[in-house]
């Protein structure tokens, strides 16, 4: 169990048998989303200590789906001193006659472990979740999977001039990091380097100009885009896939402080672009701007996709259940949206329109990062210009980051979106 995971119910143990007359019977009709859904709905259902699921009639593929569906459907983050109990034990009934079962089984306990790290991350509270305590959890989580997990801190990150990151975190008393981990295994495949960036404010009050109050409550899940690309690279890792990939989480509180950054400030990007501040509430996009531009810049990936819960409009557009994805790649666009089908985490592209560059504009900076609408659109554009000439993504899951109550797979509280896309994306690559 990752470190980061002790506060949730335990994962229950999965063991596969033969055929048993009151094994529980999961429906297999339709797409394999579909199954994941049903077999989340159904472990909402089993009874605390043994339960058993009739897989029989399964092949390895939906049966993987199924134990993804079923763990992630048993994922539950309390605190509570007398939790209510769930299933310890799911016996996979029939499973033995599949063929593959059991590597199915393993592939199926990996992805879903990897998305209920992810979903803790982001679950734990702001008052323990700092900028240092999420790097804490990425070098105990990744580490010992063979992932080389750098932390840079607030001297470092001044050193090289992440302007975006240092005017978030400045208002906080814990301060900022960027955590950068490497996943390049030998005989990985050559002319591939993935970057995924992840949005990392592990609480956003808004700073100066202030969120409500109920805007607030969800707000340590605002690093779900930080949680999501984690762990993404734990599940790669942990597979093994054969793909260079870097995370690079830009980690900050954006506090309301004598130190807060302000209204009509100017701050500068590392890589040297300007940005002036409309809105202190508009803070993701700094932060994702810093860590976009060192990866063009210094690492020289062959695509970097980010993830951030970045705008209300994007949950507007889309609603809870769909990410906003914006491309300037085509064949990138192509695979993520590939990968959001496959594994039940849709994602609609949508447009960069030239004509809308003009709403960024700044009488004293390269651009304004407070647009307005279509403020999913201009959100975007604004990152744009920092990934340089490299193949670049952004997926908005303002939506979809956060469910309000369990529903199929997805639990109270942050869902992970992205991290199992992700990690089949990149899989895709290998």
């Amino acid at each position: 169990m990752p470190p980061a995971a002790r506060a949730r119910q335990p994962t229950p143990s999965l063991a596969a048998t033969a055929a048993s007359g009151d094994a529980r019977p999961l429906d297999a009709r339709g797409s394999l989303p579909a199954l994941r859904e049903a077999a989340g709905a159904l472990a909402r259902k089993l009874p605390a200590g043994r339960s058993a699921v009739d897989v029989a009639g399964l092949d390895a593929e939906q049966l993987q789906a199924a134990v993804e569906g079923l763990l992630l459907g048993t994922y539950r983050f309390t605190l509570a001193t007398a939790p209510e109990p769930g299933p310890s034990r799911i016996e996979l009934a029939g499973a033995d006659a599949i063929t593959g079962a059991a590597e199915a089984i393993a592939r199926g306990q990996l992805v879903a472990g990897a998305a209920s790290w992810a979903r803790t991350l982001a679950n734990t509270r702001s008052n323990v979740k700092t900028p240092a305590w999420l790097a804490r959890q990425a070098v105990a989580g990744l580490e010992p999977l063979g992932v080389d997990v750098t932390v840079r801190d607030e001297a470092w990150l001044a050193e090289k001039k992440f302007g975006g990151v240092l005017a978030v975190g400045g208002g906080s008393a814990a301060p900022p990091r960027l955590i950068e981990a490497r996943w390049k295994p030998r005989g990985a495949r050559q002319g591939i380097h993935v970057a995924l960036v992840g949005k990392g404010i592990t609480f956003d009050t808004g700073g100066v100009n202030r969120k409500p109050g109920a805007a607030m409550n969800t707000m340590y899940t605002d690093m779900s885009g930080g949680a999501a690309v984690l762990g993404a690279l734990q599940a790669i890792a942990a597979a093994r896939v054969p793909v260079h990939v870097t995370a690079l989480v830009p980690a900050a509180e954006n506090m309301l402080s004598g130190g807060s950054f302000r209204p009509g400030d100017v701050v500068r990007h590392h890589g040297g672009r300007t940005s002036e501040i409309g809105n202190t509430d508009a803070e993701g996009r700094l932060v994702l701007a810093d860590a976009i531009a060192y990866a063009a810049a210094t690492l020289r990936p062959t695509a970097i996709v980010d993830v951030a819960t970045l705008t209300g409009a994007a949950k507007m557009a889309l609603g809870l259940r769909t990410g906003g994805l914006f491309a300037t790649s085509d064949p990138v666009a192509a695979g993520l949206l590939a990968a959001g089908e496959a594994t039940g985490e849709p994602l609609w592209r949508l447009p960069m329109p030239r004509e809308y560059d003009a709403l960024l504009t700044s009488p004293i900076a390269d651009a304004t990062n407070s647009a307005g609408n279509p403020g999913a659109t201009t959100a975007a554009i604004f990152l744009r210009p920092f990934a340089r000439d490299v193949e670049w993504a952004h997926l908005d899951i303002a939506g979809p980051a956060r469910a309000a109550a369990d529903d199929g797979l997805r639990s109270r509280g942050a869902t992970a979106f992205g991290a199992r896309l992700l990690h089949a994306w990149v899989t895709g690559l290998a």
